[in-house]
């Protein structure tokens, strides 16, 4: 496979139209995880698809390989009194955890099919999503049975505010992690 990528971007408006395309690398991605998981089947995330393109604010970055997609990343902004920090079994301060609908960004998805992975496209998806995102910070989740996908995030200077279990079933618990991004910085003239 190539790295010679090209990154599409996207709202809201274009969600129905590309539902189906996200739904098929998903299944994809995480097939094997599908057969014991009952967390990581192609219902749930559908469920959980939809909720995310209503969201207000919601951006998805697509990689394409020519006309093959090969993963994307999406998110939204979190709005205020957000549902996204219950579940947090770690003590941190409230302002901490306080949303405002500009202060963070949540990163609910990032993920590429096999033959393109170890090629650098997850970086770049991840990048061209939050690179000019006007909030402060971007917040993800990471399974915490997946130690290499964390330290991933960690090399890429994310830093682990704590654990979280979401209030969905199945599910596992996570580490809820946030990252600084670059209009922050240059808000501040860094």
């Amino acid at each position: 496979m190539t790295t010679g990528i090209a990154i599409r971007h996207y709202t809201a408006a274009h969600a129905p139209a590309l539902r189906p395309l996200l739904l098929d690398v998903h299944t994809e991605v995480y097939a094997d995880a599908a057969r014991t998981d009952p967390f990581a089947s192609p219902n749930r995330f559908a469920e959980g698809l939809d909720h995310w393109t209503a969201r207000p604010g919601w951006t998805c970055a697509i990689g394409y390989d020519g006309d093959q997609p090969v993963g994307y990343a999406y998110g939204a902004p979190l709005p205020p009194r957000s549902r996204w920090w219950d579940g947090l079994l770690t003590d941190v301060p409230a302002s901490t955890i306080a949303e405002t609908g500009t202060r963070t960004y949540a990163l609910s998805e990032l993920m590429v099919r096999e033959p393109w992975r170890k090629t650098g496209t997850a970086r770049r998806l991840h990048d061209s999503l939050l690179t000019h995102r006007p909030e402060q910070r971007a917040t993800l989740l990471v399974d915490q049975n997946h130690p290499k996908v964390h330290a991933l995030y960690q090399s890429w200077g994310w830093t682990t505010l704590g654990d979280l279990r979401p209030n969905l079933p199945d599910a596992p618990i996570f580490h809820a992690m946030l990252l600084d991004l670059p209009s922050a910085a240059e808000g501040t003239g860094l």
